[in-house]
Protein backbone atom coordinates (compact mmCIF):
# COMPACT_ATOMS: atom_id res chain seq x y z
CA UNK A 1 0.00 0.00 0.00
CA UNK A 2 1.06 3.51 -1.04
CA UNK A 3 0.75 5.45 2.18
CA UNK A 4 1.45 9.30 2.69
CA UNK A 5 1.35 11.04 6.26
CA UNK A 6 -1.23 13.95 4.84
CA UNK A 7 -2.42 16.28 7.36
CA UNK A 8 1.16 16.56 10.31
CA UNK A 9 4.76 15.64 9.49
CA UNK A 10 7.93 17.36 10.87
CA UNK A 11 8.59 18.89 7.99
CA UNK A 12 5.92 21.33 8.30
CA UNK A 13 6.38 21.13 12.32
CA UNK A 14 2.49 19.43 12.34
CA UNK A 15 0.56 16.96 14.45
CA UNK A 16 -2.61 15.73 15.05
CA UNK A 17 -3.89 16.04 18.71
CA UNK A 18 -5.30 12.53 18.52
CA UNK A 19 -1.92 10.31 17.44
CA UNK A 20 -2.91 7.39 17.89
CA UNK A 21 -6.25 7.52 16.28
CA UNK A 22 -6.42 9.21 12.57
CA UNK A 23 -8.34 8.91 9.94
CA UNK A 24 -6.57 7.41 7.01
CA UNK A 25 -8.67 8.68 4.37
CA UNK A 26 -8.15 12.64 5.30
CA UNK A 27 -5.52 12.20 8.23
CA UNK A 28 -7.43 14.30 10.44
CA UNK A 29 -7.32 13.41 14.48
CA UNK A 30 -10.61 11.10 14.47
CA UNK A 31 -11.82 13.56 16.53
CA UNK A 32 -11.52 17.16 15.77
CA UNK A 33 -12.39 19.01 18.63
CA UNK A 34 -13.54 22.65 18.75
CA UNK A 35 -11.12 24.20 21.25
CA UNK A 36 -8.25 22.92 19.99
CA UNK A 37 -5.25 25.64 18.74
CA UNK A 38 -4.42 24.18 15.20
CA UNK A 39 -1.45 21.73 15.74
CA UNK A 40 -1.99 19.73 12.25
CA UNK A 41 -1.69 21.32 8.70
CA UNK A 42 -5.10 22.03 8.44
CA UNK A 43 -4.94 23.71 12.27
CA UNK A 44 -2.06 25.76 10.70
CA UNK A 45 -2.92 26.20 7.42
CA UNK A 46 -5.91 28.65 9.04
CA UNK A 47 -3.82 31.16 10.53
CA UNK A 48 -0.62 31.03 8.59
CA UNK A 49 -2.26 29.95 4.94
CA UNK A 50 0.02 29.31 2.32
CA UNK A 51 3.21 29.33 5.02
CA UNK A 52 2.26 25.76 5.47
CA UNK A 53 3.10 24.72 1.41
CA UNK A 54 6.52 24.39 2.38
CA UNK A 55 9.02 22.72 4.62
CA UNK A 56 10.40 24.25 7.59
CA UNK A 57 12.68 25.61 9.15
CA UNK A 58 13.36 27.22 5.83
CA UNK A 59 17.27 27.29 4.80
CA UNK A 60 18.44 25.06 7.44
CA UNK A 61 16.86 21.63 6.08
CA UNK A 62 17.05 19.62 3.23
CA UNK A 63 13.64 17.76 2.13
CA UNK A 64 12.64 14.85 0.96
CA UNK A 65 8.86 12.43 0.58
CA UNK A 66 7.59 10.79 3.63
CA UNK A 67 5.59 8.53 1.12
CA UNK A 68 5.91 4.82 1.12
CA UNK A 69 5.52 3.89 -2.90
CA UNK A 70 4.55 0.63 -4.20
CA UNK A 71 7.88 -0.01 -5.30
CA UNK A 72 11.11 1.30 -4.44
CA UNK A 73 15.35 -0.07 -4.76
CA UNK A 74 14.83 -2.30 -1.74
CA UNK A 75 12.39 -4.54 -3.66
CA UNK A 76 15.86 -5.80 -5.86
CA UNK A 77 18.49 -7.62 -4.47
CA UNK A 78 22.06 -7.86 -5.53
CA UNK A 79 23.45 -10.90 -6.96
CA UNK A 80 26.52 -12.83 -6.26
CA UNK A 81 28.78 -15.80 -7.75
CA UNK A 82 31.15 -17.62 -7.00
CA UNK A 83 32.80 -18.39 -10.50
CA UNK A 84 35.03 -15.93 -12.58
CA UNK A 85 35.96 -12.30 -12.81
CA UNK A 86 35.47 -9.53 -15.09
CA UNK A 87 37.99 -7.03 -15.62
CA UNK A 88 40.29 -8.51 -13.34
CA UNK A 89 42.11 -12.11 -13.88
CA UNK A 90 39.79 -14.92 -12.69
CA UNK A 91 42.86 -15.22 -9.57
CA UNK A 92 42.25 -15.08 -6.15
CA UNK A 93 44.85 -13.50 -5.47
CA UNK A 94 44.32 -10.75 -7.82
CA UNK A 95 40.65 -10.25 -7.37
CA UNK A 96 40.12 -8.86 -4.42
CA UNK A 97 37.71 -5.73 -3.64
CA UNK A 98 40.36 -3.17 -3.67
CA UNK A 99 41.36 -4.02 -6.99
CA UNK A 100 38.01 -2.51 -8.30
CA UNK A 101 38.09 0.24 -10.85
CA UNK A 102 35.27 2.90 -9.91
CA UNK A 103 36.83 5.56 -12.27
CA UNK A 104 34.55 5.99 -15.92
CA UNK A 105 35.02 8.76 -18.72
CA UNK A 106 31.76 10.57 -19.98
CA UNK A 107 30.99 12.63 -22.46
CA UNK A 108 31.17 12.77 -26.06
CA UNK A 109 34.50 12.19 -26.43
CA UNK A 110 35.44 10.67 -23.13
CA UNK A 111 36.88 13.65 -21.70
CA UNK A 112 35.26 14.37 -17.91
CA UNK A 113 36.91 11.71 -15.78
CA UNK A 114 35.52 10.87 -12.49
CA UNK A 115 36.46 9.08 -9.66
CA UNK A 116 33.60 7.80 -8.53
CA UNK A 117 30.16 6.90 -10.58
CA UNK A 118 28.47 9.74 -9.14
CA UNK A 119 27.85 13.83 -9.94
CA UNK A 120 25.81 15.64 -7.34
CA UNK A 121 23.27 17.62 -9.13
CA UNK A 122 21.98 21.44 -9.04
CA UNK A 123 22.67 22.99 -5.94
CA UNK A 124 21.59 26.70 -6.56
CA UNK A 125 20.60 29.84 -4.81
CA UNK A 126 18.68 28.48 -2.09
CA UNK A 127 20.49 29.38 1.82
CA UNK A 128 20.80 25.43 2.10
CA UNK A 129 23.43 25.57 -0.51
CA UNK A 130 25.37 28.33 -0.34
CA UNK A 131 25.65 28.05 3.41
CA UNK A 132 27.53 24.87 2.92
CA UNK A 133 29.13 25.14 -0.98
CA UNK A 134 32.92 25.23 0.83
CA UNK A 135 32.10 21.88 2.02
CA UNK A 136 30.41 20.55 -1.54
CA UNK A 137 32.83 21.98 -3.33
CA UNK A 138 35.99 20.87 -2.00
CA UNK A 139 34.93 17.81 -0.86
CA UNK A 140 33.51 17.23 -4.70
CA UNK A 141 36.91 18.28 -5.99
CA UNK A 142 38.78 16.37 -4.23
CA UNK A 143 36.28 13.13 -4.33
CA UNK A 144 36.53 13.50 -8.25
CA UNK A 145 32.99 13.73 -9.04
CA UNK A 146 30.88 16.68 -10.50
CA UNK A 147 29.45 19.23 -8.99
CA UNK A 148 26.40 21.36 -10.51
CA UNK A 149 26.31 24.84 -9.65
CA UNK A 150 21.88 25.37 -9.50
CA UNK A 151 20.01 27.54 -11.00
CA UNK A 152 18.89 31.21 -9.76
CA UNK A 153 22.73 31.96 -8.40
CA UNK A 154 23.27 35.36 -10.17
CA UNK A 155 19.83 36.51 -10.31
CA UNK A 156 19.72 36.33 -6.65
CA UNK A 157 23.07 37.31 -5.99
CA UNK A 158 23.38 41.21 -4.99
CA UNK A 159 26.56 41.93 -5.80
CA UNK A 160 25.67 40.75 -10.02
CA UNK A 161 25.96 43.81 -12.17
CA UNK A 162 23.60 43.39 -14.80
CA UNK A 163 24.04 45.34 -17.84
CA UNK A 164 21.07 45.52 -20.87
CA UNK A 165 19.76 42.50 -19.35
CA UNK A 166 22.57 40.25 -18.95
CA UNK A 167 24.92 39.35 -16.33
CA UNK A 168 28.30 40.71 -16.35
CA UNK A 169 29.39 40.13 -13.03
CA UNK A 170 28.42 37.74 -10.60
CA UNK A 171 30.56 37.72 -7.30
CA UNK A 172 28.54 34.81 -6.05
CA UNK A 173 28.88 32.28 -9.00
CA UNK A 174 32.46 33.47 -9.48
CA UNK A 175 33.46 32.28 -5.89
CA UNK A 176 31.10 28.58 -6.67
CA UNK A 177 33.25 28.21 -9.43
CA UNK A 178 36.82 29.62 -8.81
CA UNK A 179 36.45 27.53 -5.73
CA UNK A 180 35.66 23.79 -7.02
CA UNK A 181 38.23 24.73 -10.25
CA UNK A 182 41.38 25.60 -7.23
CA UNK A 183 40.67 22.42 -5.16
CA UNK A 184 40.35 19.91 -8.44
CA UNK A 185 43.12 16.83 -8.42
CA UNK A 186 44.63 15.95 -11.57
CA UNK A 187 42.06 16.99 -13.73
CA UNK A 188 39.20 14.36 -12.27
CA UNK A 189 35.38 15.96 -12.17
CA UNK A 190 33.68 18.89 -13.59
CA UNK A 191 32.24 22.39 -12.25
CA UNK A 192 28.63 22.44 -13.62
CA UNK A 193 27.14 25.35 -14.40
CA UNK A 194 22.73 25.14 -14.88
CA UNK A 195 20.50 27.58 -16.03
CA UNK A 196 16.49 27.77 -16.05
CA UNK A 197 14.61 29.71 -18.18
CA UNK A 198 15.38 33.06 -15.60
CA UNK A 199 19.01 32.38 -15.85
CA UNK A 200 18.99 32.03 -19.62
CA UNK A 201 17.63 35.35 -19.80
CA UNK A 202 20.30 36.73 -17.64
CA UNK A 203 22.99 34.54 -20.24
CA UNK A 204 24.45 32.99 -17.21
CA UNK A 205 25.51 30.63 -18.79
CA UNK A 206 27.60 32.27 -21.29
CA UNK A 207 28.77 34.32 -18.45
CA UNK A 208 30.21 31.32 -16.40
CA UNK A 209 31.81 30.11 -20.21
CA UNK A 210 33.47 33.36 -21.24
CA UNK A 211 34.65 34.68 -18.12
CA UNK A 212 34.91 31.74 -15.25
CA UNK A 213 36.29 29.46 -18.04
CA UNK A 214 33.22 27.19 -17.51
CA UNK A 215 33.62 23.89 -20.18
CA UNK A 216 30.27 22.25 -18.71
CA UNK A 217 26.52 23.48 -18.84
CA UNK A 218 23.55 21.78 -18.25
CA UNK A 219 19.83 23.23 -19.43
CA UNK A 220 17.26 22.26 -16.67
CA UNK A 221 13.55 21.58 -17.63
CA UNK A 222 13.07 20.62 -14.03
CA UNK A 223 13.78 17.99 -11.11
CA UNK A 224 11.93 15.06 -8.95
CA UNK A 225 11.03 17.15 -6.12
CA UNK A 226 8.57 19.33 -7.84
CA UNK A 227 6.98 20.32 -11.87
CA UNK A 228 7.07 24.34 -10.75
CA UNK A 229 10.09 26.63 -10.87
CA UNK A 230 12.32 26.80 -7.90
CA UNK A 231 11.75 28.80 -4.81
CA UNK A 232 13.11 31.10 -2.24
CA UNK A 233 12.14 32.51 0.85
CA UNK A 234 13.22 36.85 1.89
CA UNK A 235 13.32 38.18 5.03
CA UNK A 236 14.54 41.27 3.45
CA UNK A 237 12.15 43.83 1.87
CA UNK A 238 15.09 45.91 0.20
CA UNK A 239 16.26 42.04 -1.46
CA UNK A 240 12.63 41.12 -2.22
CA UNK A 241 12.50 44.51 -4.32
CA UNK A 242 15.41 43.80 -6.08
CA UNK A 243 14.68 40.55 -6.69
CA UNK A 244 11.00 41.91 -8.18
CA UNK A 245 13.25 44.50 -10.25
CA UNK A 246 15.10 41.76 -11.59
CA UNK A 247 12.14 39.85 -12.95
CA UNK A 248 11.33 37.15 -10.64
CA UNK A 249 7.71 36.56 -9.11
CA UNK A 250 8.03 37.82 -5.92
CA UNK A 251 4.83 37.17 -3.51
CA UNK A 252 3.58 39.26 -2.09
CA UNK A 253 4.51 42.35 -4.23
CA UNK A 254 6.90 44.39 -2.14
CA UNK A 255 6.24 47.47 -4.09
CA UNK A 256 2.52 47.85 -3.06
CA UNK A 257 2.14 50.30 0.26
CA UNK A 258 -0.02 47.95 2.06
CA UNK A 259 2.25 45.24 1.40
CA UNK A 260 5.22 47.23 2.20
CA UNK A 261 3.37 48.11 5.37
CA UNK A 262 2.49 45.05 6.86
CA UNK A 263 5.87 43.39 6.60
CA UNK A 264 7.08 46.17 8.40
CA UNK A 265 4.57 45.88 11.08
CA UNK A 266 5.92 42.10 11.27
CA UNK A 267 1.99 40.79 10.27
CA UNK A 268 4.22 38.08 7.83
CA UNK A 269 8.24 37.60 8.03
CA UNK A 270 9.44 36.69 4.78
CA UNK A 271 8.09 36.98 0.84
CA UNK A 272 8.35 34.53 -1.96
CA UNK A 273 10.92 34.28 -4.62
CA UNK A 274 9.59 31.89 -7.77
CA UNK A 275 10.96 31.17 -10.75
CA UNK A 276 8.36 30.45 -14.09
CA UNK A 277 8.18 27.29 -15.72
CA UNK A 278 10.12 27.06 -19.15
CA UNK A 279 8.46 25.89 -22.13
CA UNK A 280 10.06 23.48 -24.29
CA UNK A 281 10.06 22.96 -27.55
CA UNK A 282 12.21 20.42 -30.02
CA UNK A 283 13.52 23.13 -32.47
CA UNK A 284 13.81 25.80 -28.90
CA UNK A 285 16.18 23.25 -27.33
CA UNK A 286 17.91 22.39 -30.52
CA UNK A 287 18.80 26.22 -30.78
CA UNK A 288 19.66 26.42 -27.33
CA UNK A 289 22.24 23.63 -27.32
CA UNK A 290 23.88 25.10 -30.95
CA UNK A 291 24.26 28.33 -29.09
CA UNK A 292 25.58 26.78 -25.96
CA UNK A 293 28.55 25.20 -28.62
CA UNK A 294 29.00 28.40 -30.60
CA UNK A 295 29.34 30.64 -27.02
CA UNK A 296 32.29 27.71 -26.00
CA UNK A 297 30.64 25.23 -24.24
CA UNK A 298 33.11 21.96 -24.16
CA UNK A 299 29.96 19.78 -22.79
CA UNK A 300 26.27 20.11 -22.68
CA UNK A 301 23.83 18.25 -20.48
CA UNK A 302 20.02 18.04 -19.74
CA UNK A 303 18.18 17.56 -16.48
CA UNK A 304 14.62 16.55 -16.34
CA UNK A 305 12.77 15.55 -13.62
CA UNK A 306 9.78 13.16 -12.93
CA UNK A 307 7.22 14.17 -14.98
CA UNK A 308 4.98 12.10 -17.53
CA UNK A 309 6.39 9.27 -19.90
CA UNK A 310 5.49 11.74 -23.21
CA UNK A 311 8.23 13.83 -21.44
CA UNK A 312 10.82 11.68 -20.52
CA UNK A 313 10.50 10.63 -24.23
CA UNK A 314 10.47 13.83 -25.36
CA UNK A 315 14.07 14.34 -22.80
CA UNK A 316 15.54 11.23 -24.39
CA UNK A 317 14.86 11.91 -28.35
CA UNK A 318 15.89 15.59 -27.78
CA UNK A 319 18.95 14.65 -26.12
CA UNK A 320 19.83 12.31 -28.87
CA UNK A 321 18.96 14.69 -31.84
CA UNK A 322 21.50 17.53 -30.22
CA UNK A 323 23.88 15.02 -29.19
CA UNK A 324 24.46 16.12 -25.33
CA UNK A 325 26.87 14.53 -23.00
CA UNK A 326 24.70 13.57 -20.10
CA UNK A 327 21.01 13.32 -19.77
CA UNK A 328 20.26 13.19 -15.89
CA UNK A 329 16.66 12.01 -15.03
CA UNK A 330 15.34 12.87 -11.62
CA UNK A 331 12.44 10.91 -9.99
CA UNK A 332 9.69 11.49 -7.95
CA UNK A 333 10.65 11.90 -3.87
CA UNK A 334 13.84 14.26 -3.39
CA UNK A 335 14.71 17.64 -3.06
CA UNK A 336 16.97 20.24 -1.82
CA UNK A 337 15.63 23.19 -0.69
CA UNK A 338 12.44 24.34 -0.29
CA UNK A 339 9.81 22.37 -2.22
CA UNK A 340 6.00 22.58 -2.14
CA UNK A 341 5.74 19.87 0.40
CA UNK A 342 2.54 18.25 -0.35
CA UNK A 343 3.91 18.33 -4.20
CA UNK A 344 6.94 16.55 -3.19
CA UNK A 345 4.92 13.54 -2.12
CA UNK A 346 2.13 13.40 -4.22
CA UNK A 347 3.80 14.81 -8.26
CA UNK A 348 5.33 12.54 -10.35
CA UNK A 349 6.90 9.34 -11.33
CA UNK A 350 9.00 7.18 -8.69
CA UNK A 351 12.13 6.25 -9.09
CA UNK A 352 12.18 2.81 -9.94
CA UNK A 353 9.03 2.96 -12.58
CA UNK A 354 10.40 6.15 -14.16
CA UNK A 355 14.12 4.61 -14.87
CA UNK A 356 12.36 1.63 -16.04
CA UNK A 357 10.67 3.56 -18.52
CA UNK A 358 14.22 5.72 -19.29
CA UNK A 359 15.76 2.02 -19.85
CA UNK A 360 13.24 0.74 -22.53
CA UNK A 361 13.48 4.12 -24.30
CA UNK A 362 16.74 3.82 -24.33
CA UNK A 363 17.32 0.75 -25.40
CA UNK A 364 14.48 1.56 -28.66
CA UNK A 365 17.00 4.19 -29.62
CA UNK A 366 19.87 2.51 -29.19
CA UNK A 367 18.51 -0.88 -31.49
CA UNK A 368 17.32 1.93 -34.32
CA UNK A 369 21.16 3.33 -34.01
CA UNK A 370 20.53 6.70 -32.57
CA UNK A 371 22.98 8.59 -30.09
CA UNK A 372 22.20 7.42 -27.51
CA UNK A 373 23.79 10.11 -24.49
CA UNK A 374 25.49 8.89 -21.14
CA UNK A 375 22.75 8.62 -18.76
CA UNK A 376 23.03 9.82 -14.88
CA UNK A 377 19.74 8.59 -12.62
CA UNK A 378 18.87 10.51 -9.89
CA UNK A 379 16.31 10.32 -7.06
CA UNK A 380 16.63 9.02 -3.25
CA UNK A 381 20.11 7.52 -3.33
CA UNK A 382 22.32 7.80 -0.87
CA UNK A 383 23.93 4.54 -0.30
CA UNK A 384 26.26 1.95 -1.87
CA UNK A 385 23.64 -0.72 -1.97
CA UNK A 386 21.34 1.61 -4.07
CA UNK A 387 23.93 3.18 -6.41
CA UNK A 388 24.86 -0.57 -7.27
CA UNK A 389 21.46 -1.44 -8.08
CA UNK A 390 20.64 2.08 -9.84
CA UNK A 391 23.65 1.61 -12.31
CA UNK A 392 22.57 -2.75 -12.67
CA UNK A 393 18.64 -1.11 -13.27
CA UNK A 394 20.02 1.57 -16.06
CA UNK A 395 22.84 -0.78 -17.59
CA UNK A 396 24.58 -0.54 -20.13
CA UNK A 397 23.41 3.30 -20.46
CA UNK A 398 23.77 4.53 -16.97
CA UNK A 399 27.41 6.06 -16.49
CA UNK A 400 26.60 7.97 -13.15
CA UNK A 401 24.43 8.16 -10.04
CA UNK A 402 22.93 11.65 -9.20
CA UNK A 403 22.84 12.71 -5.25
CA UNK A 404 22.09 15.69 -3.46
CA UNK A 405 20.85 15.22 -0.47
CA UNK A 406 23.23 12.63 1.01
CA UNK A 407 26.42 14.43 0.14
CA UNK A 408 24.79 17.72 1.29
CA UNK A 409 24.11 15.84 4.69
CA UNK A 410 27.97 15.03 5.29
CA UNK A 411 29.21 18.28 4.29
CA UNK A 412 26.33 19.70 6.90
CA UNK A 413 27.76 17.10 9.58
CA UNK A 414 31.26 17.65 9.36
CA UNK A 415 30.54 21.83 9.28
CA UNK A 416 28.52 21.05 12.45
CA UNK A 417 31.53 18.69 14.01
CA UNK A 418 33.86 21.49 12.89
CA UNK A 419 32.33 24.52 15.00
CA UNK A 420 32.13 21.87 18.18
CA UNK A 421 35.74 21.21 17.52
CA UNK A 422 36.41 24.95 17.76
CA UNK A 423 34.17 25.47 20.67
CA UNK A 424 35.76 22.73 22.84
CA UNK A 425 32.16 20.93 22.58
CA UNK A 426 32.88 17.95 21.01
CA UNK A 427 29.52 15.44 21.81
CA UNK A 428 29.52 12.44 23.41
CA UNK A 429 29.13 10.40 20.27
CA UNK A 430 31.53 12.09 18.47
CA UNK A 431 34.50 12.07 21.36
CA UNK A 432 35.16 8.73 22.10
CA UNK A 433 36.76 9.14 18.34
CA UNK A 434 39.29 12.00 19.58
CA UNK A 435 38.23 15.79 20.15
CA UNK A 436 40.32 17.37 16.89
CA UNK A 437 40.33 16.94 13.00
CA UNK A 438 42.84 14.25 12.67
CA UNK A 439 41.83 11.90 15.11
CA UNK A 440 37.70 12.73 14.13
CA UNK A 441 37.71 12.35 10.68
CA UNK A 442 39.05 8.98 9.77
CA UNK A 443 40.48 9.80 5.89
CA UNK A 444 42.11 12.79 7.58
CA UNK A 445 45.87 10.78 7.85
CA UNK A 446 45.48 9.92 3.79
CA UNK A 447 44.45 13.44 3.02
CA UNK A 448 47.14 15.02 4.33
CA UNK A 449 49.72 12.59 3.02
CA UNK A 450 48.96 13.70 -0.43
CA UNK A 451 47.92 17.44 0.20
CA UNK A 452 51.03 18.41 2.67
CA UNK A 453 50.71 21.79 4.31
CA UNK A 454 47.18 22.38 2.22
CA UNK A 455 45.59 19.49 4.22
CA UNK A 456 44.96 22.51 7.13
CA UNK A 457 42.86 24.59 4.35
CA UNK A 458 40.59 22.16 3.92
CA UNK A 459 37.37 22.99 6.07
CA UNK A 460 35.44 20.02 8.18
CA UNK A 461 32.53 20.16 5.73
CA UNK A 462 34.53 18.86 3.26
CA UNK A 463 36.01 16.28 5.00
CA UNK A 464 32.62 15.27 5.74
CA UNK A 465 31.46 14.70 1.94
CA UNK A 466 35.18 13.41 1.45
CA UNK A 467 35.09 10.41 4.25
CA UNK A 468 31.04 9.92 3.04
CA UNK A 469 32.37 9.60 -0.41
CA UNK A 470 35.24 6.92 0.83
CA UNK A 471 32.88 4.56 2.63
CA UNK A 472 30.95 4.68 -0.62
CA UNK A 473 33.78 4.07 -2.76
CA UNK A 474 34.97 0.93 -0.43
CA UNK A 475 31.54 -0.25 -0.11
CA UNK A 476 30.64 -0.25 -3.91
CA UNK A 477 33.88 -1.94 -4.55
CA UNK A 478 33.09 -4.81 -2.14
CA UNK A 479 29.26 -5.29 -3.86
CA UNK A 480 31.17 -5.30 -7.01
CA UNK A 481 33.84 -7.66 -6.06
CA UNK A 482 31.10 -10.54 -4.96
CA UNK A 483 29.72 -9.96 -8.15
CA UNK A 484 32.65 -10.28 -9.61
CA UNK A 485 32.67 -7.20 -11.54
CA UNK A 486 36.01 -5.54 -11.50
CA UNK A 487 35.00 -2.49 -13.28
CA UNK A 488 31.92 -0.19 -14.01
CA UNK A 489 31.51 -0.87 -17.48
CA UNK A 490 30.52 -4.86 -16.69
CA UNK A 491 27.65 -3.93 -14.51
CA UNK A 492 24.56 -5.17 -15.86
CA UNK A 493 20.68 -5.56 -15.51
CA UNK A 494 21.72 -9.42 -14.56
CA UNK A 495 23.74 -8.23 -11.41
CA UNK A 496 20.17 -7.71 -9.65
CA UNK A 497 16.81 -9.38 -9.00
CA UNK A 498 13.32 -8.48 -8.63
CA UNK A 499 12.15 -9.77 -4.57
CA UNK A 500 8.09 -9.10 -5.87
CA UNK A 501 6.19 -9.87 -9.00
CA UNK A 502 5.51 -6.29 -9.07
CA UNK A 503 9.27 -4.95 -9.00
CA UNK A 504 9.80 -7.64 -11.76
CA UNK A 505 6.81 -6.61 -13.97
CA UNK A 506 7.63 -3.08 -13.82
CA UNK A 507 11.37 -3.09 -14.20
CA UNK A 508 11.91 -6.12 -17.09
CA UNK A 509 14.15 -7.93 -14.19
CA UNK A 510 13.95 -11.17 -13.95
CA UNK A 511 11.65 -12.50 -10.38
CA UNK A 512 14.05 -14.35 -7.91
CA UNK A 513 12.45 -17.83 -8.37
CA UNK A 514 12.34 -17.32 -12.10
CA UNK A 515 16.29 -16.60 -12.02
CA UNK A 516 18.38 -19.33 -13.36
CA UNK A 517 15.65 -21.89 -14.15
CA UNK A 518 17.14 -23.39 -17.07
CA UNK A 519 20.22 -23.11 -16.70
CA UNK A 520 20.15 -24.92 -12.63
CA UNK A 521 18.26 -27.21 -14.45
CA UNK A 522 20.66 -27.81 -16.92
CA UNK A 523 23.63 -28.51 -14.01
CA UNK A 524 21.07 -30.28 -12.41
CA UNK A 525 20.19 -32.83 -15.35
CA UNK A 526 23.94 -33.75 -16.30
Amino acid sequence: MSLTKINASAATLTKNRTEGAISQLSGMCATCVDGCIGMCEIGKSAYRGHEVIYPQPFGIITSASEKTYPVDLSHFSILGTVVGAMGIEADSNKAIFSNVDLERKIGRDKGIKVKFPAIIPGLGSTAIAKNNWEGLAIGAALSGIPLTIGENVCGMDPDSKIEDGKVVYSKDLEWRVNLYKEWQRDGYGAIVVQANIEDTYLGVQEYAISKLGVDVVELKWGQGAKDIGGEVKIKDLKRAQLLKKRGYIVLPDPTKPNIIEAFENGNFKEFERHSRVGMVTEDGFLQRVKELREAGAKYIFLKTGAYRPLDLARALKYASKAQIDLLTVDAAGGGTGMSPWRMMNEWGIPPVELHSLLYNYTKKLDEKGDFVPDIALAGGFSMEDQIFKGLALGAPYCKLIGMARGPLAAAMVGKTIGNAIELGEVPVYVSRFGDTVKEIFVTASELEANLGKRFDKIPPGALGLYTYMERLSQGLKQLMCGSRKFALEHIARDDIVALTNDAANISGIPYVMDLDEEEAEKILSD
